[in-house]
């Protein structure tokens, strides 16, 4: 029997991997069609090259940036507010959830003004927090703040008001105050949900500071699209989406390694 099963399991590993490595190949040769498909129209007039740009005029374009050194110094200044911006929406979601979970009446009334907030769409903010702020780095991290923070502390509300109410019953009945409660139950139990809500918060956090870099900036990819737009280098504007598709993607998955770590 034990052998028939690990035979079974032997199989059920081995045709998930191979569906992998499948799921895998099909990727990479949608993305090589599109590709090339988009290059071949390209060259043969079937778009206008102009406009659109192609592959090739993209590549040439990085290349010459990289080689220039300014692709660096652009897209540092786009992570380093991102990462700023980030840390703010961690600190303040989890402080605000926090303070909403300890008091019931807080929670009452801030309910609906965050959820209004959280609608909002944050684009409309942008010329209020130009005027308050200024035309500097500080409104772009603003702006990328509100973004994500009202959905960050409702979210993180709502799961912190369904912790398990038995475990609560036994910290109060062992004597223990609200605050055990919420450092031996409420955020160990939580960190998981908080991991789940940073990967959610770290691309909103990336658009809210795209945001801001089209309307204030003088560096920085957002910077660099709306530049390429109002000069017709659409080949910059794409080399610089396509930087920012990587570096969306690699802040999403260092945030899914430390999920992986912390369950195990």
């Amino acid at each position: 029997m034990t052998e028939q099963v690990t035979s079974a399991q032997l199989e059920f590993v081995e045709r998930q991997m191979k569906r992998r490595r499948w799921v895998t190949i099909i990727r990479g040769l949608v993305l090589f069609v599109l590709l090339g498909a988009w290059e071949v129209g390209a060259r043969a007039g079937l778009i206008n090259d102009f406009i659109f740009s192609s592959p090739s005029r993209i590549f040439f374009c990085f290349n010459e940036m990289v080689r220039d050194g300014s692709i660096f110094y652009h897209t540092g200044i786009t992570i380093l507010e991102t990462l700023i911006s980030f840390f703010f929406v961690i600190v303040l979601g989890i402080g605000g959830a926090i303070i909403l979970w300890s008091n019931q009446m807080i929670s009452e009334v801030a309910d609906p003004y965050l959820v209004m907030l959280n609608s909002l769409p944050k684009s409309a903010l942008a010329p209020i927090l130009i005027v308050w702020l200024g035309a500097n780095v500080r409104t772009i991290i603003v702006a990328a703040i509100s973004v994500a923070i009202f959905g960050s502390i409702l979210t993180l509300h709502n799961g912190f008001s369904n912790m398990d109410p038995d475990q609560i019953k036994l910290i109060i009945s062992l004597g223990g105050s609200r605050k055990d409660i919420m450092t031996k139950v409420l955020l160990p139990g939580s960190i998981p949900m908080i991991v789940s809500n940073m990967k959610v918060n770290i691309g909103l956090c990336l658009v809210g500071v795209i945001i801001g870099e089209f309307l204030v900036a003088r560096a920085g990819l957002g910077y660099l699209i709306i530049y390429g737009s109002q000069t017709f280098q659409l080949s910059l504007v794409m080399s610089s989406i396509f930087i920012l598709c990587v570096m969306s993607g690699m802040m999403y998955m260092g945030i899914g390694m430390i999920e992986k770590q912390i369950k195990q």
